[in-house]
């Protein structure tokens, strides 16, 4: 399990993303990835781990932004 793009992501991590791919608000990435507003926020917050999944996917929407450049 070394491999980083298996790990979960933390909030700033998160934030990053978010900025990255272009999502403004809690409203955009949760639309984006369908999940509730108040989950993103949850991990926004630190109060519950970005699932292993949803860090995956944000990190694939990342890579396949910067290859398309």
């Amino acid at each position: 399990m070394d491999d980083p793009r298996l790990a979960s992501m933390s909030p700033d991590e998160l934030k990053s993303a978010m900025r990255i791919l272009g999502y403004r608000t809690q409203n955009d990435v949760a639309a984006a990835i369908g999940v509730s507003r108040s989950a993103v926020s949850l991990w926004l917050d630190g109060k519950v781990g970005v699932p292993r999944p949803v860090a995956m996917l944000l990190r694939m929407l990342i890579a396949a932004q910067r290859r398309s450049y």
